[in-house]
């Protein structure tokens, strides 16, 4: 085994073989798709007469274009039928597993591969989406990657790859009451940077880690790319272990017990070489709200919004950018900014224990007047866990609507996009401009629980307060 770093080890155990160009080409172990950045690798392939090399290593699901509300097929959009239409018959061709609406099993692609235990340590996996990163929680290296790399992958299994260096990320102590795992990866974000980690892997480790349930994990590893970083992960231990046991495709019998083996052999030596290490205190993270329109731009639920002169002069221009494009002025209280939409779901911060949480501070209170609130389960199989434990009637009797599994407004390539310049309030992963279907339409990052405390006041609320 390779020297230190549970990256390192996964790294040259699905080393090919270095190309002419100095790349590394990786084996990719399982490769997830959608309806998005599918079409045109499949059409690439079918141009060059080529086949999926490894179906069996190709998990098909549709998740950005689903409508949350009415499903019935055709969809209204005619360009989310085709881009349906092209997945359903490319999944056919190749012999592709593909979970379609109503199979019980559709959801976002990294919600439903960790929840039917597909995601597992020492993994690499790729995906044409972003977020990629949050499979890394498992202690796999997930790649997010592009539509032509989507075509390289199904046709060798293989991707071209530069090596990354790794930082380890230290997060040691207790969260305080109100503060959760996307309060600490946007504290990480802001301060490091979005572009903090060009270049590198970030392994997250230190007792919050520790700490975290799988799925408060998979919050933190999701924005990695938010931060700059190609991939993110996170040692595998005995909360993963006890997370994947049962599941459908995870080992079973004496197969169990070799796999444990195994992936506590890729954990990072205790006497592993980083190429940086940066320490954070829990204890010194509040409930964090994005302010701009970058990850990066934000602060705690109790601070102002910092001044131009507060900032370092590379960070000027953007955030003189954000004051005008969000409407806040710089020095203004964060808390008590008035929103128009409250959202909870996506890759992020939509799986079952995001929503038990959110039910709490939900339960015995109503969504303000005027203010638009809903709940998007990650999947069909999250939607019929929340159903079961009775969270959907909390959320509808405090005026919360509750829909069906997809992306909805987390890139609202769907119905569900805000209005003109309507203020959000959401626990999704990006605050670009745009980001969520109006071109003038303005987010705000936080934590689901902080998403139902600003829904409940109709204005960014601490949800400490509605703790109280």
């Amino acid at each position: 085994m390779s020297k230190g770093t549970l990256f390192d080890k996964v790294w040259d155990l699905h080393t090919v073989g270095t190309l002419p160009s100095g790349q590394t080409q990786l084996l990719i172990g399982l490769h997830l798709i959608h309806e998005v950045t599918s079409p045109q690798a499949f059409a690439m392939l079918r141009e060059r007469g080529l086949k999926v090399m490894f179906p069996e290593r190709t998990v098909a699901t549709v998740d950005h274009i689903v409508p949350t509300e009415n499903q019935a097929r055709p969809f209204a959009d005619t360009l989310a039928e085709e881009m349906m239409q092209a997945l359903e018959n490319s999944a056919k061709e190749h012999g592709i597993t593909f979970y379609n609406v109503g199979s019980g099993h559709q959801g976002i692609v990294h919600v439903i591969a960790p929840e039917q235990g597909r995601t597992q340590p020492g993994m690499t996996i790729a995906c044409g989406d972003s977020h990629t990163s949050t499979h890394g929680a498992f202690g796999a290296i997930a790649f997010g990657i592009g539509t032509s790399q989507v075509r390289d992958v199904l046709a060798s299994q293989t991707l071209a790859l530069d090596k990354l260096k790794v930082r380890k990320i230290e997060v040691n102590g207790n969260l305080r009451p109100g503060v959760y795992a996307k309060d600490v990866i946007l504290h990480i974000i802001r301060k490091l940077g979005v572009k903090g980690g060009v270049g590198y892997a970030y392994e997250y480790a230190g007792s919050t880690f520790e700490q975290m349930s799988m799925e408060e994990r998979m919050t933190v590893c999701n924005m990695s790319i938010e931060g700059g970083a190609r991939c993110g992960y996170i040692n595998p231990d005995q909360v993963t272990f006890d997370y994947l046991q049962g599941r459908q495709f995870a080992p079973k019998g004496a197969d169990w017990d070799k796999a444990v083996a195994w992936w506590q052999s890729i954990r990072s030596d205790a006497d592993a070489e980083y190429d940086d290490v940066v320490v954070f205190n829990a204890e010194e993270i509040s409930p964090t709200i994005t302010w701009g329109i970058t990850p990066g731009q934000g602060i705690g639920v109790d601070e102002t919004i910092p001044t131009p002169d507060s900032l370092p002069e590379d960070e000027r221009l953007v955030a003189q950018e954000a004051y005008e494009y969000m409407k806040l002025q710089p020095g203004q209280p964060i808390k008590g900014t008035p929103v128009d939409v409250c959202f909870i779901g996506s890759c992020t911060n939509g799986r079952i224990s995001d929503l038990r949480e959110a039910a709490k501070y939900a339960q015995g209170h109503k969504v303000a007047p005027g203010v638009k609130a809903f709940i998007v389960p990650g999947s069909e199989e999250v939607k019929q866990q929340a159903e079961a434990e009775g969270l959907d009637r909390i959320f509808e009797e405090a005026g919360f609507e509750w829909r069906n599994a997809g992306c909805s407004m987390c890139l609202a390539m769907n119905p569900d996009k805000l209005q003109g310049d309507q203020l959000s309030a959401s626990s999704s992963n990006r605050n670009f401009k745009g980001r969520q279907g109006s071109s003038s339409g303005r987010t705000l990052l936080m934590s689901p629980a902080m998403v139902v405390a600003a829904a409940v006041n109709g204005k960014v609320s601490d949800v400490r307060e509605l703790l109280n």
